[in-house]
């Protein structure tokens, strides 16, 4: 009886484990952070200065906006990977409508962001393209106009200056060593966390991805779900695109591409289902704050990029493993 009562004993802290690893994954990301940010600062020093903070908050903040927009296209079931391209563009289109003013500049960029969006929700929603054939085959039809644009020398309007109202938000300090940038980020999670969870539109998302099926059986037009989706993706991804180049005070075709992977990581990390339906933006700010930590530890330790892109393919493939693995447990 003891040997039983053992064994059940541990199975029932496996299960405990495991529904905290998938209902709660912000309480063991945030151990793991830590973790990881007193790891690096030993390799690092510096990383426990002002300046140091300063450096993972600027740094996390885009790929923190570049990962709200993956988490919203997996909890639909889908992927945007056209989501660097959409920042370089909306760079690029700011930065060549800067002599009309910030908020025509900023006008034009959004709305660049919102009319790709919706292509993309048109052909993921209506004509039922797969998510990741749509957007690598935008990205490529973007990657095509910012080269040229850039290359003409700027065929919007002449020659493309970053405005300096995104100087100073993309390099600028709000209060000690928090980053101006951070209270664009704050707003955001603020919207998606709550958005999410209380708006329509949040709850038709994780239904959508859930079970399309059985929505559009209830009446739900799953198509303009997801154009909706898509579109919030690629406003988000533009605020990405112009923090970066307000931070680095220039505007170029691949300025933001190596964003790519880690936001999709920092989705996975975050306890978001690649399968759709369950999720959150809570733990992906907290993997997005440990890709950025990551990020920092490899660099003292001189690695290179394309080691850091094999890093962060090998995490997306284990954590998606390893979360489709517990949810299939959970689920059964």
């Amino acid at each position: 009886m003891s040997v039983t009562a053992d064994m059940a004993h541990r199975q029932d802290q496996g299960r405990r484990l495991r529904r905290i690893l998938t209902d709660q994954p912000v309480i063991v990301l945030s151990v793991v952070f830590v973790v990881f940010y007193v790891a690096t600062a030993v390799v690092d020093p510096s990383l426990f200065s002002a300046g140091g903070i300063r450096s993972i908050l600027l740094l996390a903040c885009p790929l923190a906006l570049f990962a709200a927009g993956q988490t919203l296209a997996f909890l639909t079931g889908g992927i945007d990977l056209s989501v660097t391209m959409i920042a370089n563009l909306a760079a690029y289109v700011a930065a060549t409508q800067s002599g009309a003013g910030p908020v025509v500049a900023l006008g034009f960029a959004v709305l660049a962001a919102v009319a790709v969006g919706a292509v993309n929700g048109i052909g993921v929603g209506v004509f039922r393209v797969h998510p990741l054939i749509m957007t690598i085959g935008m990205s490529s039809v973007l990657l095509g106009v910012v080269s040229v644009g850039l290359a003409s020398g700027g065929f919007l309007s002449g020659s493309a200056r970053v405005l300096p109202l995104l100087r100073e938000i993309g390099g600028g300090s709000l209060i000690g060593p928090v980053p101006l940038n951070a209270l664009v980020w704050v707003t955001v999670a603020a919207l998606l966390v709550y958005g999410l969870h209380r708006s329509g539109l949040g709850r038709t998302i994780y239904a959508v991805g859930d079970n399309p099926e059985a929505c559009r059986l209830s009446g739900v037009r799953v198509w303009q779900v997801h154009i909706a989706t898509y579109v919030v993706v690629a406003v988000l991804a533009a605020v990405a695109g112009l923090l970066i180049s307000g931070t680095s005070g220039s505007v170029g075709p691949s300025q933001s591409n190596v964003f790519l992977l880690p936001s999709i990581a920092a989705a996975v990390i975050g306890g978001t289902s690649i399968l759709g339906g369950y999720g959150g933006y809570a733990g992906t700010i907290v993997g997005a704050l440990i890709l950025t930590v990551l990020n920092r530890l490899l660099l003292a330790l001189e690695v290179g990029p394309d080691v850091q892109q094999i890093v962060y393919g090998l995490i997306v493939l284990a954590l998606a493993w390893v979360y489709v693995a517990v949810s299939g447990q959970r689920s059964g």
